[in-house]
């Protein structure tokens, strides 16, 4: 395939206001995207749209509605709302498209669009290179008429199916009642659903990063700073923390103690439960090259499989779709709840290891080590331009480096997605290898990107 003009591994995503997250942009992708379901059927078509809690959505929003509708695509507002939830809400609309506003966990700077399917999956790399190719076209032709511009309405319950939904994935013979929860929804699109359904299940809930000011999603809070959840935690002696990112895709756990647990031991935990009460199926689980070697173990000692995919949730989503698998996901804490959710879900994802915790009477401190991780190490390198991954020299180093593992462990080194960045990840039984090939290769990319 052709190198990609706008989308990268999640949708569309960069810092508001410049290319590509202009509101320029954001008129192309509903422009070309109208375009092509329009000559697809001849029929009214229906485009739904959430967003989170960013400034810039105010300025990206009407950018995409004006596109949509000048196509003849009526379109509905959701306002705030978690990513899942718009996927749920474009299959449950019957609508042709989902739209999601986020950057995700980036800070407030940055923000993005993610496009969905009437399915409610993430569209495939097909889909977007097609409405990347008609983006780049002139987009005067086929516009509807004066009479034929969609209508735009705003969705007022959105958020109550949402959590009617979320509720409804939790078993109905348990409740939370007695449970003390921190719920730290990054003062992202969360912050209103995940503290209710919490609380309508039964739990004394303490919420943290639940005042959206359009500057602080995830700032010193959520997923990606979880010490703040942990600390929260100890202050108020909960049972358990729950801290979601700031479109509500991914969430991190602590225990009652304020360790974190991250999405490979999450993943453990529900792949147990589950396994025991026959409810896993595909005979394992879906993560991706980053996943902690330690979990490829604990699988194994289960009688179970530990299939792998380069890094994203929709890649993670379409080899369970190809192997049957409903459970999947991501060391970061996209988690995949097939059997619930067409896309990563944090507090699907929270209320099932919830669900473990009341079953199995343990407090989460126990269930949090389901298994002992492989020394692991990772480190980013932030480049201005050209592709240091090409260099000869980084290339023997990476090379070096998986000699000297010789086997007892693994390297990844990729481009991110969505950032300027490289990542490097190595993993392993001797700790001080690990770190040192990491840095090693660090090195030899720092030099190639200078």
């Amino acid at each position: 395939m052709t190198q990609r003009a706008f989308f990268g591994t999640d949708g569309i995503r960069g810092q508001a206001n410049k290319h590509p997250m202009t509101a320029e942009v954001a008129l192309r992708v509903g422009l070309a995207a109208g375009k092509m379901f329009l000559s697809e059927h001849n029929r009214r078509h229906l485009v739904v749209i959430g967003k989170d809690t960013r400034l810039s959505g105010y300025m990206i929003e009407p950018a995409l509605v004006a596109g949509f509708t000048s196509m003849g695509m009526d379109v509905r507002l959701f306002g705030p709302l978690p990513t899942p939830g718009v996927a749920m809400m474009t299959r449950s609309m019957r609508a042709d498209l989902g739209v999601m506003i986020s950057a995700s966990h980036n800070n407030f700077a940055d923000n993005g669009i993610k496009l969905f399917g009437p399915d409610g999956y993430k569209l495939s790399d097909e889909v977007e290179h097609r409405i990347e190719a008609l983006m780049m076209e002139g987009l005067q032709q086929g516009l509807a008429g004066p009479t034929e511009l969609g209508r735009v309405k705003r969705v007022d319950d959105a958020q109550a199916r949402y959590v009617e939904i979320a509720k409804g994935a939790f078993p109905k013979k348990l409740s939370l009642n007695g449970l003390r929860v921190v719920i730290d929804c990054a003062n992202g699109a969360a912050y209103k659903v995940a503290p209710l359904a919490l609380y309508e299940l039964g739990a004394e809930v303490i919420e943290i990063g639940v005042n959206p000011t359009g500057f602080n999603i995830n700032e010193e809070c959520g997923s990606t700073h979880p010490a703040t959840m942990a600390e929260a935690v100890k202050t108020y002696r909960a049972d358990i923390g729950i801290a979601l990112d700031g479109d509500a895709d991914r969430l991190v756990i602590c225990d009652e103690k304020g360790q974190v647990v991250d999405g490979d031991q999450i993943m453990a935990i529900i792949a147990s439960a589950w396994a025991e009460s026959e409810r896993l199926s595909g005979g394992g689980v879906v993560a991706t090259i980053m996943s902690n070697l330690g979990l490829e173990r604990f699988m194994a000692s289960k009688g179970l499989k530990l299939e792998r995919t380069k890094v994203g949730d929709r890649y993670v989503m379409e080899r369970m779709r190809e192997g049957g698998f409903n459970l999947g996901g991501e060391q970061s804490g996209h988690l995949i709840l097939r059997d619930y959710s067409t896309t990563g879900d944090g507090l699907l994802a929270a209320l099932q290891v919830l669900a473990v915790m009341i079953q199995s009477g343990q407090p989460m401190s126990r269930l949090a080590r389901q298994f002992e991780p492989v020394p692991q190490r990772l480190e980013n390198v932030r480049f201005a331009g050209g592709e240091p991954l090409a260099s000869k020299t980084v290339k023997e180093c990476i090379a070096d480096a998986e000699a000297k593992l010789n086997g007892s462990g693994r390297i990844v080194v990729r481009a991110s997605g969505t950032e300027p960045l490289i990542r490097i990840m190595a993993e392993g039984d001797d700790e001080a290898l690990v770190t040192q090939v990491v840095k090693d290769i660090a090195g030899a990319v720092k030099k190639a990107a200078a």
